[in-house]
């Protein structure tokens, strides 16, 4: 090749364009030459001033190009959803690549490629640019020494300003999908993709099989389907945690960063500018790199297979539901732009604590949707922050029908700890998770400072919802039971249903009580409760053989349902049932209660499940019965 390297490149718009300049510069050196060029739209002249005449593809594409340009090295610079197709036809056209980040817009076309590599025996080189910072061996030098102790997590953070015209710079930007197609351009997976990345790199987790799990809040202050402003916990196979906070809603823009926490001391790598604990390491170009590779097999530096740990961060984004949007009044709209105001300091936060954005008090976090068919009907509020007196728990509100009547009540000031839709229990093992006063045998209501909470600990997804994991917390910290919780929410005819099911998980035998077990008739509450509007109109509530609260109050039935003018609610207990616990005249709420008037002993786990089909309008005794028969 008489000493230069013959380089194709596609897309040459966009960032395209910092490809173009860096190849001026390696031409001027004489190590490479712009041989060809592929594009959806002709190149002009001016925009390759100083590169020759490369040739442009035809109706042929990449592989013709390649073939007849005879070009050892591909870039490949074009939208997320076409990196695959385009790097596969140039490996197998028996050219080497520089391959943009991310690599792929899925963990399957990931794959795709790195089976074409080996098959092909050639270098595909990802578009990591801070992994040719020598700041990174550095740290990770650092690391191995023992100098910061032992190593517990990395906090990563990212605030920039990005104006309204970001987002629709092309059919692609930010959006998850485009005709049918996964593209996943979001804040986290592409232009903060290298927080993640380095990240990675400085944990020594890079290869497939790294990332233990993922727990994701995602969130879009501007109108987008992807997020542009989210955090991150990665858990990785090794046991350490990896935070990343970051957004595209800032003021301005500060260098993002990275924070090592160790027992002996913290590190800080601004990896935009290769500077560690103050001191600014050389970095090399990624592209030269791939040239010293094709020419002397000089190793790379970021090489397709140090990617995979990423890529299981990113099927883990494009396999979650879709961003949540920020409220605008936690927004200041700007004619340009949108800004979450203090955002910036969270990230910081972040990075420090080892915290999400729910974790720090975020007021527009810690929420997700559940939806049918399209249409959101209950929010389940996951990190509430609620004084300890309501025993701070996970909670559904508000809750509404398809066509969007309001069925659920929160906060209402006759029970203030009445919260929507929630599993609140009066006595576990003598803390009270159901909050209010305590009542005490012999002396009533008190208030007696027992109040426990239940503690998110982490999300796995479901295609109709969600399996929560939970830790119930007495008021001295220690945890009483684990839960495991689902919750899914799915269509049922013109109405839906919301199915709770979950499992207690107790490391000591201890007793579940209501206020009934200690002496307070009727008072039989604990357990699925569902707290409906006070406001609602003729309310009534019936089984299959009785009617009114009287009637219902305490009977052991598999379903009951609680109507109004404008709604209804069918109950069903799937299992042996427990006695509902039905109030209507001092306000509408009903559960099956799980200590109905003596204590429930748990050895070791206790699993309930509830379906609730929500209807607009009100049912009669058949229509609810034939609900009711559909749940199985």
């Amino acid at each position: 090749m008489g000493g230069v390297t013959k380089v194709v490149l596609a897309g040459a718009y966009g960032h395209g364009r910092s490809h173009l300049e860096n190849l001026r510069r390696l031409t001027g050196r004489g190590l490479v030459e712009l041989a060809g060029i592929c594009d959806v739209r002709p190149v002009d002249a001016g925009t390759l001033d100083g590169l020759g005449t490369p040739d442009q593809a035809g109706p042929d594409g990449l592989a013709a190009l390649i073939e007849r340009t005879g070009a050892a090295i591909t870039i490949v610079c074009t939208p997320i959803n076409t990196h695959a197709d385009l790097a596969v036809t140039a490996l197998r056209a028996g050219s080497h690549v520089l391959l943009e980040k991310p690599p792929a817009a899925s963990l399957a076309d990931f794959e795709l490629i790195a089976s074409a590599q080996r098959e092909s025996g050639l270098g595909c080189q990802v578009g990591f640019q801070s992994l040719g910072s020598s700041a990174v061996p550095a740290l990770r030098k650092l690391i191995s020494s023992g100098e910061l102790g032992d190593i517990h997590g990395i906090g990563v953070a990212g605030a920039w300003e990005r104006p309204a015209g970001y987002f629709t710079r092309s059919a692609w930007s930010g959006r998850r999908r485009l005709n049918g197609r996964d593209v996943v351009d979001g804040a986290l997976t592409n232009p903060f993709a290298h927080a993640t990345a380095t990240a990675l790199a400085v944990a020594g987790a890079e290869a497939l099989g790294s990332v233990a799990s993922v727990e994701l809040e995602l969130f879009h202050a501007n109108p987008i389907e992807a997020d542009d402003t989210s955090a991150a916990r990665i858990r990785l196979a090794d046991g350490r945690v990896i935070t990343v906070a970051v957004t595209l809603c800032a003021t301005g823009r500060t260098e993002p960063y990275l924070v090592v926490h160790g027992t002996g001391g913290t590190a800080r790598l601004v990896y935009t500018t290769d500077e560690l604990n103050g001191v600014v390491h050389p970095r090399a170009d990624l592209l030269e790199n791939l040239v010293e590779h094709v020419t002397t097999g000089a190793e790379l530096l970021a090489p397709l297979a140090r990617t995979g740990a990423f890529m299981e961060f990113l099927e883990a984004v494009r396999l979650a539901p879709d961003p949540l949007p920020i409220a605008e009044e936690h927004q200041r709209i700007h004619p340009d732009r949108r800004e979450v105001p203090g955002v910036r300091e969270l990230t910081d936060l972040s990075a420090g604590r080892l915290a999400l954005f729910s974790e720090l008090g975020a007021p527009w976090a810690g929420r997700r949707e559940l939806r049918v068919e399209g249409t959101p009907v209950a929010s389940y509020v996951w990190r509430p922050a609620l004084p300890a007196t309501d025993a701070p728990r996970p909670y559904l509100y508000p809750v509404r029908t398809r066509g969007g009547v309001e069925v659920s009540e929160f906060h209402p000031a006759d029970h203030v700890h009445h919260l929507g839709v929630s599993l609140a229990i009066a006595d576990v093992g003598g803390v009270n998770f159901w909050g209010g006063r305590t009542f005490v045998e012999g002396s009533g209501p008190a208030w007696l400072g027992d109040h426990g909470h239940q503690r998110h600990d982490v999300f796995e997804e479901l295609d109709e919802g969600f399996r929560e994991a939970l830790t119930w917390v007495g008021p001295d910290g220690a945890a009483l039971a684990r839960e495991q919780r689902t919750v899914l929410a799915r269509p049922a005819g013109q109405a839906w249903a919301l199915d709770f099911g979950f499992t207690l998980t107790v490391a000591e035998p201890l007793e579940i009580r209501s206020s009934a077990c200690k002496g307070r008739p009727g008072a039989g509450y604990g357990g699925f409760f569902w707290r409906a509007p006070m406001a609602s109109a003729h309310l009534d509530v019936f089984t299959a053989e009785a009617e009114g609260e009287h009637a219902v109050h305490g009977s052991a039935t598999r379903w009951l349902a609680m109507v109004s003018g404008a709604w209804s609610l069918v109950f069903v207990q799937v299992g042996p049932p427990d006695p509902w616990f039905v109030r209507v005249a001092e306000y509408p709420g009903a559960g099956p209660a799980l200590a109905w008037d003596r204590p429930l002993k748990v050895a070791r786990t206790l699993s309930r499940r509830v379906v609730t089909v929500v209807a607009d309008g009100r049912l009669g005794r058949t229509a609810a019965a034939e609900l009711a028969a559909g749940i199985g």
